[in-house]
């Protein structure tokens, strides 16, 4: 069967419009009485007759859809059968080729897990001397070996001749601690004896000592008490000189030369001076009675100033007073005689 895709169907159908829709405009443009009038039925009747033809092409188109859906369907069942037909007989050469190449006594790790394995092994330890029994292996243990019997009789026979042994040791250790208690015994009495002679010659060094230092002290204590004797008389010696020396001294004979000041007559020194003389506070009194004396004859001046100055003043104020009332006569005046002037004036006219 041939099948029909849907762009030929759309192509056929596209021509055909075409072909129709040219027929239409030709019997239309060479109909003047359609042309002219207008409603043209022809043309209406053409577009229903389109639409049909539209519907009947979708339908087509939908139909060859679903043809070819169902061809597709089949064509994915064979495929299906197919590839299930391969995937068994896949299956079924792997199962060969194990059976055949791949059996389990030739693999590396049978013995792992080989079910006849023990019966295969060999026993744990076959003798003493065994190289497969290694520490790991934990199959021989001290105690545990094939001649225990003749071992056991050896260990018993030389743990008796380490006993004999022990025994001779001890025996000798004794009589050479003995020997040495005694040696040690004569040596502490000889100690003894060289210590009670150390200690009497200690004493005896002990008294001369004392002796010689008591004697030392006394005259060292005599020694001290003479130097003191000087030192208090040397002391006092020093104390009357100095005493001496305050006393005829120009501190306390207070001096004033003492004080005097290299920078003039007029200065002291403030740490030695000892205040003003008895003729100087005389002189210092007699200055200051002049000073009041001087004071008070310029107060006197000045107040005899000050009353030659107010009788200047009143004296002036009164001339002033004179001149002013002398001016207010003489306008006083001379404004009367300017009236009786404009007067006598007026009354000529």
């Amino acid at each position: 069967m041939e099948v029909v895709l849907p762009q030929d169907l759309k192509q056929d159908a596209g021509l055909a419009k075409r072909r129709h829709a040219e027929l239409r405009r030709q019997k239309r443009v060479f109909d003047a009485r359609s042309r002219i009038i207008g409603g043209d039925t022809e043309a209406w009747n053409a577009q229903v007759h389109d639409q049909k033809i539209k519907e009947a092409t979708e339908r087509a188109r939908h139909e060859t859809f679903a043809a070819e859906m169902r061809q597709n369907d089949k064509i994915t069942c064979i495929l299906e059968d197919r590839e299930r037909r391969d995937r068994k007989t896949l299956c079924r050469a792997i199962n060969n080729f194990q059976q055949s190449f791949q059996r389990p006594e030739t693999r590396r790790e049978f013995d792992l897990s080989d079910p006849l394995a023990l019966k295969k092994d060999l026993p744990a330890r076959q003798s003493d001397n065994d190289i497969r029994n290694t520490i790991s292996g934990m199959q021989k243990f001290m105690g545990e070996d094939l001649n225990f019997q003749e071992r056991k009789k050896f260990q018993e026979e030389q743990n008796r001749e380490w006993s004999l042994q022990q025994q001779r040791e001890w025996e000798r250790a004794r009589a050479s601690h003995r020997c040495a208690e005694d040696l040690h015994l004569q040596t502490r009495l000889s100690f003894d004896e060289t210590a009670k002679h150390l200690q009497t010659l200690e004493r005896t060094t002990r008294r001369a000592v004392c002796a010689a230092v008591k004697e030392f002290n006394r005259k060292q204590a005599e020694e001290s008490m003479e130097r003191k004797k000087q030192e208090r008389k040397q002391e006092e010696e020093d104390n009357l000189a100095e005493i001496s020396s305050l006393l005829h001294g120009d501190l306390l004979s207070e001096n004033p030369q003492q004080a005097a000041s290299s920078f003039g007559p007029h200065r002291v020194i403030p740490g030695r001076w000892k205040g003003m003389s008895r003729e100087q506070l005389q002189q210092i009194r007699l200055t200051q009675k002049q000073q009041v004396v001087e004071k008070l004859r310029l107060q006197e001046e000045e107040c005899q100033r000050d009353m030659d100055w107010d009788q200047q003043r009143v004296q002036k104020a009164r001339e002033a007073l004179l001149h002013e009332r002398q001016r207010q006569r003489q306008q006083r005046d001379l404004r009367r005689a300017l009236d009786d002037s404009n007067l006598s004036l007026a009354k000529e006219q």
